[in-house]
């Protein structure tokens, strides 16, 4: 057989001896080739489509702003009060006008994204009030640790949007805070970000932040999505007021709206997991048909955060066999609407443990079987949404890059140099034949497998004479090196003195108002 000198060996270590935290895949969007799992069969999809309508046409849901109460009675809803119901005829035909697939395009047109079809796209972690880190345990959200988060976001390659807040900044007052955090997201990051749907003075700052960030006109601002907001029903069957109004606000301007009721089957929505996606379902499409009367053609996702309670404490559960069966289900069902979809990477787990990584493993995993196209939480998620943490964020992003490698088509292709019918015939039957040192392997030495960041493959001597880290310990020490080495991105200087002029002005009128 053949021997050669190895082209990943010495070579590929000086190239590996540049100091970086790690070494990751490039930034690219996920194509899912796989076929969806679709545990329902046609009887059952229409059975809760006409759930779902029965809901719309005969309970109705609540719409609690009078602007968009009166937007729906003109157009032929009935209304009662706050309660709203509307034909299934009409409801087909507005969800219709949603777009199937559309793009969001940043500061940074590198980063543009593309949701619907079979594009996958993994949002950071957003909303936390509180932080867990292993040097000092469980404390509030703090700017520092905001912007901690924003540079992990920026750097990681597999995470595609900076979403909300990864963790609320509580040392920052709440008429300010949102001026705060979105000058230092799009100053240290140049991805596609989020506004809160919590009061016009916050939707109307970020979208003019976005524009001023992108050095847009007002024209060029509405012509094509910049950035986006996720709105939450009240479930069961509610609208807030704030929340509609940020959409509407949104619409306008033809800014993405992702609608995700948040149904916990056995709490505030059926305990049979198909009775909690109908109620989602209903929720969500009563939503989408204002948008569609106040802008035909705005795009939208169908979101899903249905899972279930624990029934000996009432508290939430994720990556449950339940959760992951009511993902796969709305995925069908955004089918057929024509939706693009949004679900979550989420655990219910105290600390990045076991428990932590199989349950948002699970919801990982029930993103790529569903045809998920917006994973939100996708890292850093911990306590049913009430901690984030930089050492799972290291470690969700190096099951997002699994996901992203699962995808490579060259790991299922079947070209003939792939069937490698050469390379078996070349070692044949010697004894000890193996196939490491032939040409076909030593060519594809360094590109042939997945390599990880965080995982350590090692035998476990050789694990405990390296002093026997722990991942999570292993997962710090990265997340230290990424905040170490952390580079923003590139500005224009006049575009952020245009930006910071802007802050400085909302500030001094107050920011937006609250009761304290």
């Amino acid at each position: 057989m053949a021997l050669r000198k190895r082209g990943g060996g010495r070579a590929g270590n000086q190239r590996r001896a540049i100091k970086t935290a790690i070494e990751q895949m490039p930034f690219r969007q996920p194509i899912n080739i796989d076929r969806p799992t679709e545990p329902l069969d046609k009887d059952g999809i229409q059975a809760i489509h006409n759930g779902a309508m029965d809901i719309l046409e005969n309970i109705g849901i609540q719409f609690m702003n009078p602007e968009a109460l009166a937007i729906l009675r003109k157009f032929g809803c009935a209304v009662d009060g706050e309660n709203v119901r509307m034909g299934r005829d009409m409801v087909m035909e507005m969800v219709a006008k949603a777009p199937s697939e559309f793009t969001i395009t940043p500061r940074n047109p590198a980063h543009q994204i593309t949701l619907g079809g079979n594009h996958m796209a993994f949002v950071n972690v957003s909303s936390p009030p509180n932080m867990w880190d292993l040097e000092r345990g469980k404390r509030p959200g703090d700017m520092n640790g905001f912007r901690d988060f924003m540079k992990l976001t920026q750097y990681f390659n597999c995470i595609h949007v900076a979403g909300g807040y990864p963790v609320e900044p509580v040392d920052v007052h709440a008429s300010v805070r949102h001026l705060d955090c979105l000058f230092e997201k799009l100053t240290l990051t140049d991805k596609v970000v989020h506004a809160y749907s919590l009061g016009k003075e916050r939707v109307e700052d970020v979208m003019e932040m976005v524009r001023i960030a992108g050095g847009l006109s007002h024209d060029e601002f509405d012509e094509t999505p910049r950035m986006y907001t996720n709105i939450n029903s009240v479930s069961p069957l509610k609208h807030d007021y704030p929340m509609l109004d940020g959409t509407m606000r949104l619409a306008r301007r033809g800014q993405p709206i992702v609608v995700t009721p948040f149904t916990l089957a056995g709490a505030m929505a059926p305990v049979t997991m198909a009775g909690a996606v109908t109620l989602s379902l209903a929720e969500g499409l009563a939503a989408i048909v204002l948008i569609q009367i106040i802008r035909a053609g705005c795009p939208c996702l169908i979101g899903t955060f249905t899972s279930n309670v624990d029934m000996k404490s009432g508290a939430p559960a994720f990556g449950t066999p339940e959760y992951i069966r009511a993902t796969q289900m709305t995925g069908q069902m955004a089918r057929f609407y024509g939706l693009p979809m949004r679900s979550s990477g989420v655990c219910a787990a105290n600390v990045p443990d076991g428990q932590a990584m199989w349950e948002t493993s699970n919801s990982l995993w029930a993103a790529v079987q569903s045809g998920t196209n917006l994973v939100y939480h996708a890292a850093g998620w911990l306590e049913g949404g009430l901690i984030a943490s930089p050492e799972k964020f290291v470690m969700d992003c190096e099951v997002l890059q699994h996901i992203q490698r699962y995808f490579d088509p060259s790991i299922t292709a079947t070209t003939p140099d792939d069937i490698a019918i050469d390379a078996i015939r070349e070692v044949g039957h010697a004894p000890g034949a193996n196939f490491f040192a032939i040409d076909h392997t030593q060519d594809r030495y360094e590109t042939a497998f997945y390599a990880p960041f965080a995982s350590d493959w090692r035998n476990y001597e050789a694990w405990e004479l390296d002093g026997g880290v722990w991942t999570a310990e292993r997962a710090h020490k990265i997340y230290k090196d990424i905040i170490n080495e952390f580079t923003p991105p590139p500005m224009d200087s006049a575009i952020k003195e245009e930006l910071s002029a802007f802050v400085a002005r909302r500030k001094s009128e107050g920011g937006a108002p609250t009761d304290f």
